[in-house]
């Protein structure tokens, strides 16, 4: 099957296989012809499947097949973080570029100075990428009208849609036309996050692709118990042992990647740190860096989960485990992209055994839990403490509770500290 046969344009079509798309993948094969048809989308696929050609091919053929007088902005792709947004710039210009159609695109995201992007915008933007906090200061400088948009995007739309960018996306959802076409693609909806979608959406096409094709190299997952203290020593020995090309570690602090990579700097390793606390000149340069090969290893947060495409990325390492299934899901798909084989390895120390049998339910996964030898874990499985929860606020099996009548945090510091002194704990009444 071909693009042409999807229903793209022949041009765009000739545009995407000059860029090395020379089939479309699955999702773009049940994305294309309902995005092209007008349709509403609530595309779930895993990561590394292609998505972001999915929503760019359509987008872009509504732009050249419906030609205006004048400039407006009648496209929009959201996204939630700086380098994704720089990512499907990128794609969009790149496919856009040899079709001299003169179509202007624009990269908005903050960390970086907003007057050199407010300069940009002079003369309009046909199609706009942005992240939702420096789109609503560029329209509050009056350097943008979101009142023409045809198209609105939501890539890794999940996040977009949770609790961190909510207000945002309201406000941004408020400056756009009621009337229009509203894409959401993401490789993760749990059943919140997809309600929310729906109301959103009109109608919309559902696709949800299973997390590996048939003829796809799998990503081969290992589970390594390991004492909390002995992991950089464990990812030094698999270092040496399995001797990968490049290696991408996530923990769950930028103190963490900042102190896991000067302890692999002084091991002779070439390790860098990336997080959200770097200046965006010096993310854009770790990832050109690591890009070009010039990093053995880089140690990051979850920054670095979501959208980014790095190719033949061989070994992705959960030192600290996600918090979420989800993540779980996001971080592993930085390996195994674009039909590559890939292998993810996760360290379970005793005080995350918990955390890792709750993300393998999640995932509806069982990993057999590895003992290397020289690193078998002799640290405790903590046991955790009982909170007494007070009569009349517990369920009927009394292992719930009613929402708002449930111990708070500080109650169950309490518990915790009268449980270790042999007393009873007295519980802060709800509501005071």
């Amino acid at each position: 099957m071909n693009f042409s046969y999807l229903g793209l344009m022949p041009s765009l079509a000739d545009s995407a296989r000059a860029l090395g798309f020379d089939a479309p993948t699955p999702i773009q094969q049940a994305a294309l012809p309902p995005a092209l048809a007008g349709r509403d989308l609530l595309a779930t696929a895993p990561t590394g499947s292609g998505k972001t050609a999915a929503f760019a091919l359509p987008l872009l053929q509504r732009l050249l097949s419906t030609p205006v007088p004048q400039r407006r902005t009648r496209a929009l792709v959201l996204v939630p973080t700086r380098e994704l947004a720089a990512q499907v710039g990128e794609v969009l210009r790149a496919l856009a570029q040899p079709l001299n159609a003169g179509l202007r695109t624009a990269v908005l995201f903050g960390g970086v100075s907003i007057n050199p992007q407010l300069m940009g915008l002079r003369g309009g933007a046909d199609l706009v990428v942005a992240t939702p906090g420096r789109l609503l200061d560029v329209v509050r400088h009056n350097a943008l009208r979101l009142d023409s948009v045809q198209t609105l995007v939501l890539d890794e739309a999940d996040r977009l849609l949770d609790l961190g960018f909510a207000a945002e996306l309201d406000a941004v959802l408020a400056l756009l036309p009621t009337q229009r076409q509203t894409l959401m693609f993401s490789a993760t909806f749990d059943d919140r996050i997809r309600a929310l979608a729906e109301r959103l959406l009109g109608d919309p096409q559902h696709i949800d692709l299973p997390a590996e094709g048939a003829d796809a190299p799998p990503v081969m997952q290992r589970a390594i118990s390991v004492d909390g203290a002995r992991r950089t020593a464990l990812l030094r020995h698999l270092l040496d042992t399995l001797q990968p090309e490049r290696t991408l570690v996530f923990v769950a602090s930028q103190h963490a990647a900042d102190h896991v990579a000067a302890k692999l700097n002084r091991q002779d390793r070439y390790a860098t740190p990336f997080h959200g606390g770097l200046s965006q000149g010096a993310r854009q340069e770790v990832l050109a860096e690591f890009r070009q090969k010039r990093w053995d290893v880089v140690v990051t947060t979850d920054l670095a989960a979501r959208g980014l495409d790095i190719e033949d990325m061989p070994l992705v390492v959960n030192y600290d485990l996600p918090r979420s299934a989800d993540d779980h899901v996001h971080r592993i798909g930085r390996t195994g992209r674009a039909g590559r084989s890939g292998q993810a390895i996760s360290f379970v120390t005793p005080a995350t055994q918990a955390q890792w049998n709750l993300i393998q339910k999640r995932q509806g996964m069982s990993l057999p839990l590895e003992e290397l030898p020289g690193f078998e874990p002799t640290e405790p499985v903590p046991v955790p403490v009982p909170v007494p929860v007070p009569a009349g606020q517990a369920g009927h099996d009394g292992t719930g509770g009613v929402k708002g009548r449930r111990p708070s945090k500080k109650d169950k510091l309490r518990a915790a500290a009268a449980a270790a002194a042999g007393g009873t704990p007295a519980v802060k009444p709800p509501g005071r």
